[in-house]
């Protein structure tokens, strides 16, 4: 799922220019040729996280031994940065030398596995013809889905469609009935901003529980999907998977939390609020800056929610459920809180917010969506927060 550096894409796109001008796409592969699946572990980076997955092609005879990677951002779109933005996120199938891709695993310290398939030469060369296809300039590019169409998910169907009826697919590493949503925080620590930011940004389509094949969006999946699934050759069912090589060994990079992570700073936040609010009730007084604060940021993070859900082509945005936090006409709110008398009606807007957020348990217990827990203080501070305002705001 992992999509290469700027540089490296650079680097790859002026390779294809060079090296491999001549397209190889008339030629057949020999019977020594292969047609491996390569995993790579995770990175550093958040978009490394989940690993990668790509299709290497190697012929001695032929002298080729190259990686086709569907996860390159084809940066030669000029309006790239904001179809990203509304869903339109426009990747390509690069090809280039295999070396290329080992190398920077090795600079990365990443792990690389290759899965030699079990195919016929007919197979194989379907196989090729598909990928050389791809590759032309006219046929490169296709809108990347993070879930259900990515560098994982085309290596999944390319197999499938090569060997159609052959295919014996077995669901045996499917050992839990989990969410998109759990399988995406198992490879991202919950406890980053970049977790905290996707589990705000994305409803509730990641928490209904996956299917074996969408678990397959994850590199690992695919990975002992194939391991244990078999193929029909010549009336007898064999392992789809002929060999399994170690390229790279090294040690998998743990997710793990920041050092200033969300749960912390969130946390301390909530806890001044909490104490601030004591103060306020004890002395019968509102600390307009606090309501401030957490008015406008809720408004303002309720406005992303609205824009991703209604205004972008991102297929897991909709129906996202912290809009009962993250509530946009707060961010209105905001300002009117920081008026010495404020309007009547506001204290009936806090009951309505207070209402909200006793819900948010409910949709939590009954998994319509799941929340990630560094945002749990904030709940409690915005609860309580919201039962003292309906009360303040009505003296």
């Amino acid at each position: 799922m992992t999509i290469k550096k700027y540089t490296f894409s650079l680097l790859i796109l002026l390779t294809l220019n060079t090296v491999y001008a001549q397209r190889v796409s008339t030629l057949a592969l020999s019977k020594f040729s292969q047609i491996s699946i390569i995993t790579s572990g995770p990175g550093k980076e958040l978009y490394e996280k989940f690993g990668h997955t790509a299709i290497r092609v190697k012929d001695p005879v032929l002298q080729l031994d190259l990686l086709y990677n569907y996860g390159i951002f084809d940066f030669d779109d000029p309006n790239f940065y904001v179809n990203f933005t509304k869903g339109f996120m426009k990747y390509k199938l690069a090809r280039y030398p295999f070396h290329l891709s080992l190398k920077s695993s090795q600079q990365d310290k990443r792990w690389v596995k290759e899965q030699i398939l079990n195919l016929t030469q007919q197979q194989k060369n379907e196989f090729f013809q598909f990928l050389e296809t791809n590759a032309l300039p006219e046929n490169a590019s296709y809108f990347y889905d993070p879930y259900f169409d990515n560098c994982a998910t085309r290596p999944r169907d390319i197999i499938q469609k090569v060997t159609g009826d052959k295919l014996v697919f077995k669901d045996n590493f499917v050992t839990e009935n989990l969410s998109l949503r759990q399988l995406m925080n198992k490879e991202i620590n919950p406890n980053t901003w970049g977790s905290l930011g996707i589990n705000i940004a994305l409803g509730n389509r990641l928490d209904k529980v996956a299917t074996p094949i969408e678990y397959l969006y994850l590199p690992d999946y695919v990975f002992e999907a194939l391991k244990s699934s078999k193929i029909m050759k010549d009336g007898k069912e064999e392992n789809l998977v002929q060999k399994t090589n170690i390229l790279l060994d090294f040690k998998e990079k743990e997710s793990k939390s920041n050092t200033f992570n969300p749960f912390l700073i969130i946390l301390l936040f909530s806890l001044l609020g909490l104490f601030i609010t004591y103060k306020d009730l004890k002395k019968l007084k509102r600390t307009k800056w606090l309501d401030f604060i957490l008015f406008f940021t809720t408004g303002v993070l309720g406005l992303l929610i609205v824009f991703l859900w209604f205004f972008t082509n991102h297929s897991t945005a909709p129906n996202n459920f912290n809009f009962l936090w993250a509530f946009a006409p707060n961010l209105f709110i905001a300002f009117f809180l920081l008026k010495k008398n404020t309007l009547r009606w506001i204290h009936i807007y806090c009951k309505v917010m207070f209402f909200f957020m006793l819900l948010i348990p409910i949709v939590w217990l009954t998994k319509i969506q799941l929340y990630t827990y560094p945002i749990i203080p904030l709940f409690i501070l915005l609860g309580i927060r919201y039962w003292y305002l309906q009360k303040a705001l009505n003296r």
